[in-house]
């Protein structure tokens, strides 16, 4: 089995659970890496755990079927385009309950660490009140948004999904349920 190619917005995949070992051939170079890509592909053709990491990696899968592997949405204005096509169609993307939101920090695309719950935001303190503070509009009492948090799993049907500043090391992240 060969080392998986390094993404900067998402050092991980396998990790994070988007990438399986597996025997299958790739559907864009039909080569059989050890591993395939389980996240989300946005295509106008159906491509379910069928792309290897490194198709991903050199853009040729996103050229191949017209692919995105994440939606990006509220992106701050000092993002630079090209950071964002690296994001869209050369980062393997992550599967989350509703729309998956990519976090950016410090003029760039944060860093995909993976799937949390409330006991792995507890010593990421700066990620937790990040919850606090995206919960607070609603019409929750302190008790209420607290005990919500701490139904948070990274397997359950409330998770949160925990991203990394590369540049001032801040954690970022957002939760969201079945």
């Amino acid at each position: 089995m060969t080392d998986v190619p390094t993404f900067r917005y998402h050092p991980d995949p396998v990790a994070t659970g988007e990438v399986i070992t597996s025997d299958d051939p790739c559907r864009c170079c039909g080569r059989r890496q050890g591993f395939i890509y389980t996240g989300p592909v946005y295509s106008a053709e159906e491509v379910v755990e069928e792309l290897c990491l490194w198709c991903i990696a050199d853009g040729s899968a996103a050229t191949l079927f017209e692919a995105e592997f994440t939606d990006v949405v509220n992106v701050p204005d000092d993002v630079p385009q090209p950071i964002l096509t690296e994001v869209l169609t050369r980062t393997p993307g992550f599967s989350s309950w509703q729309q998956e939101r990519w976090m950016f920090h410090c003029a760039d695309a944060a860093a995909y660490l993976g799937k949390v719950g409330y006991e792995e935001l507890v010593v990421v303190p700066e990620a937790l009140e990040m919850l606090r503070e995206e919960n607070a509009p609603f019409p929750w009492s302190d008790e209420q948004r607290e005990a919500y948090l701490r139904t948070l799993t990274p397997t359950g049907e409330a998770t949160a999904y925990l991203f990394r500043c590369l540049h001032c090391g801040t954690h970022l992240t957002y939760a969201d349920h079945a």
